[in-house]
């Protein structure tokens, strides 16, 4: 099994986890180290734990505790399995809440209610989502709590100062959005744990934190691919993004055309324009 670790904060550390074990295979003991959710993207494969055993395929999750352990088996045609697994720190788990019990199912089926997030937080780690991977493994977790306890979280409430708090953290994030802040960074500003933080935020703004900062970045580039004659690439980078390509990428998909041809629309080519307009 190989494993990639695709982010870690204080709250949350992400992995993607890939088996090659098949029917000839032995099963093997491993121990979790903290609670986890691991959403099982592609494969199948056994696991046994405390006496139960469960079948897991494409859409299931496997759910951790400290100190818990379980085997795993491929006794299946199918060789190996991909996870994109969530490990949660202590502090977190207190806050989201939930019993142990829920905790220690083991397993969950794939439900569409938790399925639908695990996909969104593939397309995170892929950059295929403006929504932050860190945001939706909060999300995942939240839901994974009320769905087994079949408690719905109370709607979040945000008073005169809550809202302040929201839409200062947001000018914040615009004015620094040429840097890399993450969900904990923007908490931080707020002087809230991340976890509440992000239903604050998306709750009085509408959007998400690493939406508004994508978006926010998306603005300061159109304005400067429209006023400025600095190459796109030096753009890409001036306003936060990582790599030419998730810029293209993120711009085309908001504004329906690449970057290059947005300024060329900006410099007085209507026919891109009027294309783009044709197609609505």
């Amino acid at each position: 099994m190989t494993a990639t670790t695709v982010l870690h904060t204080g709250a949350i550390s992400v992995y993607d986890y890939r088996c090659s074990a098949g029917p000839h295979s032995k099963p093997f003991l491993e121990q979790h180290s903290a609670h986890s959710i691991a959403y099982v993207r592609k494969g199948s494969f056994g696991c046994t734990k405390r006496g139960k055993s469960f079948e897991l395929v494409a859409g299931s999750l496997m759910i951790g505790h400290p100190g818990g352990e379980y085997v795993c088996s491929h006794d299946h045609h199918v060789c190996g399995d991909e996870c994109l697994s969530f490990s949660y720190s202590p502090e977190l788990i207190d806050e989201i809440g939930g019993s142990t019990h829920a905790w220690e199912t083991g397993c969950a089926p794939p439900l569409s209610e938790l399925m639908v997030l695990g996909e969104l937080a593939q397309a995170a780690a892929c950059g295929r989502s403006d929504v932050g991977l860190d945001e939706v493994g909060h999300a995942l977790a939240g839901r994974f709590v009320e769905v087994v306890s079949g408690r719905p979280q109370k709607p979040l409430r945000a008073n005169a100062r809550d809202r302040r708090r929201a839409v200062e953290t947001a000018l914040w994030i615009d004015a620094h959005s040429h840097r890399a802040i993450d969900l904990e960074d923007a908490a931080d500003e707020a002087g809230l744990s991340p976890f509440h933080f992000l239903r604050l935020f998306s709750r009085v703004l509408g959007v998400s934190p690493h939406q508004y900062l994508v978006r926010s970045r998306l603005r300061h580039a159109a304005r400067l691919l429209a006023d400025d004659a600095r190459p796109v690439t030096d753009i890409a980078y001036d306003v936060g993004f990582g790599d030419l390509s998730n810029f293209v990428r993120t711009f085309h998909r908001a504004a329906g055309v690449s970057p290059l041809k947005f300024r060329q629309a900006a410099k007085g080519e209507r026919k891109i324009l009027q294309e783009r307009l044709a197609l609505h």
